[in-house]
This record gives C-alpha cells, structure tokens and sequence, in this order.
C-alpha cells in the first residue's frame, strides 16, 4: 500500500479544501503577515466561490491522502503553452516533516507532465521570508526574481518567484 496518495479535486471538493486551508493557513503565515492580513488573504482566496471560479478558469485542484485522511493540496494552472504554474501547495501542520509535501509536490510535476510531455517550465511563487522557500530549492527550484505587490485592502505581498524546468 502507498503511503501517499492523491486526486483531482473538484467543484464539489471546494469545502473541503477550505477546511484544510484554514488548518494550514494561519500555521503558515504566522509571523510572516498581520493578523488582519491573513484574514483578509484567505477569505480572498480560500471562500468557495473564489475556489469555484479558479476551477472554472483552469486551475487544478488536487488532495493528498494517507489512506482515507486528507493531509493537503496542491493546485497548478497552464499560464502559457510551455508555463505551468504551481499555484497552492500546502501540508497539514501534523504532516510535515514525513514526505507529504515531496509527494505533494513530485505528483504536482507528474499532473503537468501528463499535459504537457515536452520540457516546460514550472514555476511559483512564495513569500520572500516563508521557510517553504528552502524545501522548492532542495526540490531543485531557483529564485529567478522578487517583487513587491499590492492585493488589495491596502495589503502588499513580498514575493520570491522561483522556476525549473520539467
């Protein structure tokens, strides 16, 4: 039996991808963003309706499990023919540190893989002081740029965006 597994997530799976987010979210970010960001940012991102409508426009969502217990996500969206973009990747606090997000992310690359066969560049991008950033370069990912950006409510994110090539 494999330790992990995972699924395509669909517009029926929206709840449940809130609920892993919001046992993730705030582990994550603690420290990095205020209290009234993290707020704002995951009812941005995480309400259902905003989740239906990344669907609907091309968004990936998958589940990871360890038998029948979900532990975390990911998300990928073609941006370009030749440009993925890994858009969510989270593990529960309790899962980290035993493999998943590898998983997570190895299965993120294999999905696209299966899209788009030829070499491809596959790139993200993550808080500049998020400790995630060592893991994506120990996955082979290099910062390939930085910026500062407005998202609303007068909230700015510092971000690292990092790419490989698949």
């Amino acid at each position: 039996m494999e330790k992990f597994v995972f699924r395509a997530a669909d517009i029926e799976d929206c709840g449940l991808i809130r609920q892993l987010a919001s046992s993730v979210w705030y582990h994550t970010y603690e420290g990095i963003h205020t209290q009234d960001q993290l707020e704002y940012m995951f009812e941005m991102m995480y309400n259902r309706e905003s989740l239906k409508d990344c669907m609907e426009k091309g968004h990936r969502f998958y589940i990871g499990y360890t038998g029948n217990t979900p532990f975390g996500y990911f998300s990928i969206e073609q941006k370009e023919s030749h440009l993925f973009y890994l858009q969510k990747l989270y593990v529960l606090p309790g899962n980290q540190g035993t493999g998943a997000g590898k998983f997570l992310f190895l299965s993120a690359i294999s999905c696209i893989k299966k899209i788009h066969p030829e070499p491809c560049i596959f790139e993200l991008n993550v808080n500049r002081q998020n400790k995630a950033i060592r893991f994506y370069e120990r996955m082979g990912m290099k910062v390939v740029r930085e910026s500062d950006d407005e998202i609303g409510a007068g909230f700015v994110m510092n971000n690292c965006f990092m790419q490989m090539s698949i």
